[in-house]
């Protein structure tokens, strides 16, 4: 049974005469590492709301482990679907950095010393402890990404979807992005990346999905690719 499913999913924005989003067919397992790519404005973003709920289908179904999407909470698919947005500043709230880190985990009642570890895991690992007590909008762009991408992997979910995760990283942190990324995959979770970042897709999928004009163009399950 896929992780995720959508049966000919459909999204249209309020006011638009053309869907965002046209008769998608996607199945999205576990344990695989998927990548969608494609121009701007093909409906990669969009898609992905899709799958979390912020968005509603205007057309066809969307299921969670066989089980409609619909009927769950947005917090019920944030504890099993992690997310980072395009944009940190999208999802940065809290008033530190270690706070950010550690607001998930305190939110669903871990002990206090369990946070402590998994937030200075995470600041060592994306390089942030210098700044654990900083407002999180003082830091500099590419910091706040980090931020964003070690705040959703310290929550631990089974499926992760990353929309432009490399925005403002330099080589080095990708790479480390990179590897922490084969460590999740490793550990069974699945991802769906949306990049740009060619080098990175050839790095990191193992099956490659194109968008354009709203509608899947194809779906391979190879390493290398052109845009």
């Amino acid at each position: 049974m896929p992780f995720l499913e959508l049966r000919q999913v459909t999204f249209s924005y309020p006011g638009k005469s053309n869907p965002a989003v046209i008769g998608i067919d996607l199945s999205l397992e576990k344990d695989g590492r998927t990548a969608i790519v494609g121009p701007n404005g093909s409906g990669k973003t969009t898609l992905t709301r899709l799958m979390i709920g912020i968005l509603q289908p205007s057309g066809g179904e969307i299921y969670l482990e066989g089980c409609p999407l619909a009927g769950y909470s947005l917090a019920e698919i944030g504890g099993r679907i992690g997310y980072v947005f395009q944009n940190p500043d999208w999802q940065l709230f809290c008033s530190t950095v270690a706070e950010e880190v550690g607001f998930g985990l305190t939110n669903r009642g871990y002990d206090p010393q369990t946070v402590a570890e998994k937030v200075d895991f995470y600041l060592d690992y994306f390089e942030l402890a210098a700044y654990r007590n900083v407002f999180p909008m003082y830091l500099s762009q590419g910091e706040k990404q980090r931020l964003a991408i070690a705040a959703v992997l310290a929550n631990e979910p089974e499926f992760l979807i990353l929309d432009e995760p490399t925005i403002g990283l330099d080589a080095y942190r990708k790479r480390l992005l990179e590897d922490y990324l084969h460590k999740v995959s490793r550990l069974g979770r699945g991802m769906l990346l949306v990049s740009h970042d060619v080098s990175f897709v050839n790095r990191m999928a193992d099956r490659v999905v194109t968008m354009k004009n709203g509608c899947l163009e194809s779906d391979r399950r190879e390493r290398q690719y052109g845009l």
